[in-house]
């Protein structure tokens, strides 16, 4: 019995010990996550109402007006250097030490297309990997092939498709292809 309880806990340690990774890794991917058309995202200055932006939706101009500072580049930068750049810009000309910070309150869709049973547009959410987003697009259809699984992903300039598997993970933008089975 004695046994059984030590058994129990020392599983129960190694899975607690693990959650926080699989966490941290998509805690990680996202904080390198870069802005695109169609992410909606909020800018605020703590302190400070009237320079508070958003809902903004990018898009693909690239670019937003922000007071002060006029217009910002800001398609292809992270969250931590689009706050970096407003924090700069209005240090010393309008704010002693602003606070600023960024959110993203919507990521652009990704998108899935072949054996799957509704292919489209989806929302895309933290955490999300090929096997959800083929459950989101209604499952495979019968013909699908589970080992034929491409992605495009939105920033790959040379638009290759990758070979991936059910738990890879989906980005934002990113474009999905299940292959047909021939067997």
């Amino acid at each position: 019995m004695r046994i059984a309880f030590l058994r129990h806990i020392a599983l129960f340690l190694i899975f607690a010990s693990a959650a926080p990774a699989f966490g941290q890794a998509e805690a990680g991917s996202l904080s390198r996550y870069q802005l695109g058309s169609g992410d909606v995202i909020t800018i605020v200055v703590f302190g400070e109402e009237d320079l508070k932006r958003g809902p903004i939706r990018l898009t693909d101009a690239g670019t937003i007006s922000y007071p002060v500072l006029g217009e910002l580049k800001v398609l292809g930068r992270t969250v931590g250097e689009l706050e970096k750049i407003i924090t700069d810009g209005l240090r010393g000309r309008y704010l002693v030490n602003p606070r600023v910070s960024v959110s993203v309150d919507q990521y652009r869709p990704f998108f899935i297309n072949g054996q799957v049973k509704a292919g489209g547009s989806y929302p895309y959410q933290p955490g999300l990997t090929i096997r959800k987003a083929v459950s989101v697009a209604g499952g495979f259809t019968e013909r699908a092939s589970k080992e034929k699984i491409f992605v495009i992903h939105d920033k790959d300039k040379t638009a290759k498709p990758v070979k991936v598997d059910l738990e890879a993970p989906v980005l934002p933008g990113d474009i999905i292809t299940v292959e047909e089975s021939f067997f």
